[in-house]
C-alpha cells in the first residue's frame, strides 16, 4: 500500500511538534526530569521547539523568530508574572527594534547602495586589474577583495558578484584545472572570514555585541575591529597559503580579462561620500556618543530621502535576517528572565577551566554551524555562554567568531553553496579544504580569545 506523501508534509511535522510539546507541558515531564521551575520549563520548551524549527527549517527561519516573540508574550510572560518575576512585553519587543537591529539595517542599506551603483564592482575590478599575472598574486588579490567587501556587504552578495567578475578568467583556464578550483574555494572562504572583521559583517557579530552591551561591556564598532581584524588577516594569509598548497597552479601566468570600469558619475561620488561618513560615524561612536544604531538609521534616511534608493530597493532588503536577529535576542531574553540560562550553566562544573569550556563551546558552534544558520547557532549558544562563570566575554566573542568560520560543507554557508553550484568543485574537494581552514580558524580563535582579547577588558 502506498502512503500519500502529504501525510509527511511539513505542516504535519509542525502539528506533531506542537502536540508533543503540549503533552510534555501538560504532564510537566521536563520539570520533573531536570528539576527546574515552572518558568524554566516553559522557556526550555520554547527553546527546544525553536531549535528544532531552526535546524530543520520546516518553516522559514524568520517565521520561527516571530513565533518566538508570540510564545514569549502570550505564554512565558504570564508564567513569569505569576511567579513574581519582574518582566514586561518591552523586554521581548525591544529585541526586534533595538540599537543592534538599526545597526544591521544601516549595514543592509549601505550594501544596497554599493551594489546598486556598482561601487563594489568598481573596487573589485580596480584591485584585480592592478595585480600582476602571477597566479599566486591573483589568488591573493581575490582573497583580499572578497574579504574586504564582505566586511561591509552580505557575504552572499559578495560571493555572487566575485564569481560573475571572474567568469572570464575561469573560462580561459583548462577545464578542471587546479587554479580554477583554487579560485572557486578562495572566494567563499574569504567571504566567510571577511565577515568577522566588522559588527555588520555577519549577524553573529551583532548578536554578540548586543549581549555584551546588556552585560555592561561597552564594545564599540572600532574596538570590535581592533579585536577581529588582526585575526581575520592572519586567517586570510593562512587560507591563501593553504589553497596554494592543496591546488598548486599549473600555469605561470593568468590573463586578467576584466571588463572596463565605467567613469564615476555624480551619484557615485554621493554614494562614496555616504559610505565614508557612515564608516567614520561607526568608528567614532565611542567618542561622539552617537550610537552605532543611530548612525545606521541615518544611512537609511540619507539613502531613501535622497532617492538614491527607491521603494523596490527597500523591499529587497534582507528583512528576514533582521527578524532572525530579533528572534534570537528575544529567545535569549526569555532564557535569562526565566532563570533557565543559570540552570543550563550549572551543568558545566564550576571547577572546569576556561580552556575546557572555551574549546567545548567553539567545537559545538563549529559542528552546529556546519548544518544550520550561523545566526541561529549564535542565538542558541550565546545566551548559555553569558551565564557561565568562566570569562563570559571571551566565550561570547569566541562563539560569534566561530559561527562565521565553520565552512566544511556546501550547505554550511551561502557562499559555499554558490561556489559548489558553479560546478568548478565537487563536495569532496570543498569538504577537504573546508575542514582544514575550519580547524585552522578554530585554533586561531582559541589563541586570539585566550591571549589577545583579555588585553582589552
Amino acid at each position: 500500500m502506498t502512503i500519500p506523501n502529504k501525510i509527511f508534509s511539513q505542516n504535519s511535522l509542525v502539528y506533531l511538534l506542537v502536540v508533543f510539546f503540549i503533552i510534555t507541558y501538560q504532564y510537566h515531564w521536563l520539570q520533573s526530569i531536570f528539576q527546574i521551575s515552572h518558568p524554566e520549563e516553559v522557556s526550555l520548551i520554547i527553546l527546544l521547539l525553536t531549535a528544532i524549527l531552526w535546524i530543520s527549517e520546516i518553516i522559514p527561519l524568520y517565521i520561527t523568530s516571530l513565533a518566538v516573540l508570540f510564545l514569549q508574550i502570550v505564554w512565558l510572560l504570564p508564567v513569569l508574572e505569576s511567579n513574581n518575576i519582574s518582566a514586561g512585553k518591552e523586554d521581548f519587543l525591544i529585541s526586534f527594534f533595538g540599537d543592534i537591529t538599526l545597526l544591521f539595517m544601516g549595514g543592509f542599506v549601505l550594501a544596497a547602495l554599493l551594489n546598486k551603483y556598482g561601487i563594489s564592482r568598481m573596487i573589485a575590478r580596480n584591485i584585480i586589474k592592478r595585480t600582476s599575472t602571477s597566479p599566486s598574486r591573483v589568488l591573493f588579490s581575490i582573497i583580499l577583495v572578497s574579504s574586504l567587501l564582505s566586511m561591509w556587504m552580505s557575504n552572499t552578495a559578495t560571493a555572487a558578484m566575485m564569481f560573475a567578475i571572474l567568469a572570464p578568467i575561469v573560462m580561459s583556464l583548462p577545464e578542471g584545472s587546479n587554479f580554477s578550483k583554487a579560485l572557486a574555494l578562495a572566494i567563499p572562504f574569504a567571504c566567510n572570514l571577511g565577515g568577522i572583521g566588522t559588527p555588520i559583517g555577519t549577524p553573529p557579530n551583532a548578536i554578540a555585541m548586543e549581549y555584551l552591551q546588556q552585560m555592561g561591556f561597552n564594545i564599540s564598532f572600532a574596538l570590535w575591529m581592533v579585536i577581529a581584524v588582526p585575526l581575520m588577516i592572519v586567517l586570510l594569509i593562512l587560507l591563501w597559503r593553504l589553497i596554494l598548497k592543496i591546488y598548486p597552479p599549473a600555469v605561470d601566468h593568468v590573463e586578467l580579462e576584466i571588463e572596463s570600469i565605467h567613469e564615476f558619475r555624480n551619484e557615485h561620488y554621493i554614494v562614496t561620500g555616504i559610505f565614508l561618513i557612515t564608516v567614520i560615524g561607526w568608528l567614532t561612536s565611542g567618542y561622539t556618543g552617537i550610537s552605532p544604531g543611530t548612525v545606521g538609521l541615518s544611512v537609511v534616511l540619507m539613502a531613501f530621502g535622497s532617492q538614491l534608493l527607491l521603494t523596490n530597493d527597500f523591499r529587497n532588503i534582507s528583512w528576514d535576517i533582521l527578524f532572525m536577529l530579533g528572534g534570537g535576542l528575544c529567545l535569549g531574553a526569555g532564557i535569562k528572565l526565566s532563570g533557565l540560562a543559570n540552570s543550563i550553566a550549572s551543568l558545566i562544573p564550576a571547577a572546569s577551566s576556561l580552556w575546557f569550556v572555551l574549546i567545548l563551546l567553539i567545537l559545538i558552534a563549529a559542528v552546529m554551524t556546519s548544518f544550520m544558520s550561523n545566526t541561529a547557532t549564535a542565538n542558541l549558544l550565546i545566551p548559555v555562554a553569558i551565564s557561565l562563570p568562566h570569562g563570559e566575554i571571551i566565550l561570547v566573542i569566541a562563539i560569534s567568531l566561530m559561527c562565521s568560520s565553520s565552512m566544511v560543507l556546501p550547505i554550511s554557508t551561502p557562499p559555499n553553496a554558490i561556489a559548489f553550484g558553479s560546478g568548478l568543485i565537487n563536495s569532496g574537494e570543498m569538504m577537504k579544504s573546508g575542514t582544514m581552514i575550519t580547524i585552522i580558524s578554530l585554533i586561531g580563535i582559541l589563541l586570539c580569545c585566550m591571549f589577545y582579547v583579555p588585553l582589552f577588558f
